[in-house]
C-alpha cells in the first residue's frame, strides 16, 4: 500500500473521475485525494443527459454520481468550478486557473470530450444547442418543452447515439423533428447500413423526418433567433432550434502541452495508455472518454466515449495508480433508449471489419439479437428489446468463437451452447 503522505489528483469532474476516488478509499488509499472538476456541479453522469432527465422522467438529483456530502465523508476534497491549465511534470505540480499549484504523487487525467462544433455561419444564434454538460440538458429540456408546445421545429445534426435520443425526446414533447445526415442511414459508423435502417423506420414511425446524404451549410435567423437551417443540396429546413450531434473530441489539449503522447485521430485520438491506462509518463493515467486505451482483447488503440468505460475505467485506473497490477480488457458496452426500443451493444465492428451481420429474432418487432461477423468469428452484438443476454454476447466476442450463421441464428439454441462449440 502506498504511503499514507501521499497526494492523488484526479483532474475531471464525471463518472470516471468520481468512481476512481471512490476506488482509491474503498481500496485502503489513506493519503489525499484532490479531485478537481471545472463545472460548478458535483461529479455526475451523463447518459440521463440525453435520456431520462431530459425526458423530464428523472429528477436533476437523480444524476450525480455520489451525494454532495459523500465527498466530505470519504475526506475527498473537491476544486469545484476550477480549470487546470498545465502539468509540470518535473515538479509534479498541476496549476489552476486562479494560479494555484498543486503537487501530487500520481496524476489521474479524466479530462472527458467536448461536442464538435458546427463550422458554419449561424451557429452565433440563440437557437443553436450542443448538448455535453447538466446545464446543456437543462436548457434543451426546457427548449423540447417549447416546441412541444407550439408546434415548433427541431433541426438536428447528425443521427448518431446522441442525435436520435434527443430526437425521440423532442417526439416524445410533441416537437417537429427532421435530422440532417450525411450518410445513407443512422449510426452508420458503429452499425453500418444494415441495422442503421431499422433506426430509419423507428423514428419514421414516430414522425422523424431523415434528410439523408446532405450536411447543413448555413442556419439562418432574424433579431438573434432561429429560422432555417440551410443544406449542401439547395434544401431549406424551417428550424426554430438547431442541435448539433456531430460528435464529441477527447479534450487532450492539457496533456498535450504537457507533452503527454497521444493517440491520432485516424486511430480514434485521446491520450496514448498502455493495458493499465498508464501514460508516456508512469507517475501519470487517463481513464474515461479521454483515453486511447491500447487494447488488449483487439491489439489496437482503440477510444470508447460511453457511460461503461467510464464507470468501469476510473476505478481500473485507480488500482493502477495504488501499484495493483490491472489489465483494462473489458468489451466496449453502450446502451440505449429510443421511445418503445432498449439495446445494448457489446464489442466493435465499424464497416468494414465485418464481412456478415446475423440477425437472431424478429427485426421487424424490433426484438431481436444482431451479430457482426468476420470470416465466421463474432465480433459485436446488439440486443434489442431482448434482455439478460449480455453476458453471453460478450464471451462469444471474448473467445473469438465461430459458431456458424445457422445456428448462432436460430433463436431455439442457447446463446450458452455456443460457447460450448
Amino acid at each position: 500500500m502506498v504511503d499514507a503522505d501521499q497526494t492523488f489528483v484526479i483532474v475531471g469532474g464525471g463518472l470516471a473521475g468520481a468512481k476512481a476516488a471512490e476506488t482509491l478509499r474503498s481500496e485502503g488509499f489513506t493519503g489525499r485525494v484532490i479531485l478537481i472538476g471545472d463545472e460548478r456541479d458535483h461529479p455526475y453522469e451523463r447518459p440521463p443527459l440525453s435520456k431520462g432527465y431530459l425526458q423530464g422522467k428523472e429528477e436533476r438529483d437523480s444524476v450525480f454520481v455520489h451525494e454532495p456530502a459523500w465527498y466530505a465523508s470519504h475526506d475527498i476534497e473537491l476544486h469545484l468550478g476550477q480549470t487546470v491549465t498545465a502539468i509540470d511534470r518535473a515538479a509534479r505540480t498541476v496549476r489552476l486557473g486562479d494560479a494555484t499549484l498543486i503537487r501530487y504523487d500520481k496524476l489521474l487525467l479524466a479530462t472527458g470530450a467536448e461536442p464538435r462544433r458546427l463550422d458554419i455561419p449561424g451557429t452565433h444564434l440563440a437557437g443553436v444547442h450542443h448538448l455535453r454538460r447538466l446545464a446543456h440538458a437543462e436548457r434543451l429540456k426546457h427548449v423540447l418543452a417549447s416546441l412541444g408546445r407550439d408546434n415548433g421545429h427541431l433541426v438536428i445534426a447528425g443521427a448518431g447515439w446522441i442525435g436520435l435520443e434527443i430526437a425521440a425526446a423532442a417526439r416524445e414533447y410533441g416537437a417537429e423533428v427532421t435530422v440532417v445526415e450525411p450518410e445513407d442511414t443512422p449510426l452508420h459508423s458503429v452499425l453500418g447500413p444494415e441495422i442503421g435502417q431499422i433506426f430509419t423506420e423507428l423514428h419514421s414511425d414516430h414522425g422523424v423526418r431523415f434528410h439523408f446524404g446532405a450536411r447543413l451549410t448555413e442556419i439562418t435567423g432574424h433579431d438573434g433567433m432561429v429560422l432555417a437551417a440551410l443544406t449542401d443540396d439547395g434544401e431549406e429546413h424551417p428550424a426554430h432550434d438547431v442541435l448539433a450531434a456531430i460528435g464529441a473530441a477527447p479534450r487532450t489539449a492539457l496533456a498535450e502541452s504537457a507533452g503527454l503522447d497521444l493517440v491520432d485521430r485516424e486511430h480514434g485520438g485521446g491520450i496514448a495508455v498502455d493495458a493499465a491506462l498508464r501514460t508516456s509518463d508512469p507517475d501519470i493515467f487517463a481513464a474515461g472518454d479521454v483515453a486511447g486505451l491500447q487494447h488488449p482483447l483487439y491489439g489496437r488503440s482503440l477510444r470508447v466515449e460511453h457511460w461503461a468505460n467510464a464507470l468501469n475505467g476510473g476505478p481500473a485506473a485507480a488500482r493502477a495508480m495504488l501499484g495493483q497490477e490491472v489489465t483494462y480488457d473489458r468489451v466496449p458496452y453502450f446502451f440505449s433508449d429510443q421511445y418503445d426500443l432498449g439495446l445494448e451493444y457489446s464489442g466493435w465492428a465499424p464497416p468494414g471489419s465485418y464481412d456478415q451481420v446475423v440477425i437472431r429474432g424478429d427485426a421487424g418487432k424490433r426484438e431481436f439479437i444482431a451479430f457482426w461477423l468476420k470470416d465466421g468469428q463474432v465480433l459485436a452484438g446488439m440486443n434489442v428489446n431482448v434482455w439478460d443476454v449480455t453476458d453471453p454476447i460478450q464471451q462469444l466476442i471474448r473467445t473469438g468463437a465461430r459458431p456458424g450463421t445457422e445456428r448462432l441464428s436460430d433463436p431455439t439454441v442457447p446463446l450458452a451452447d455456443l460457447l460450448e462449440e
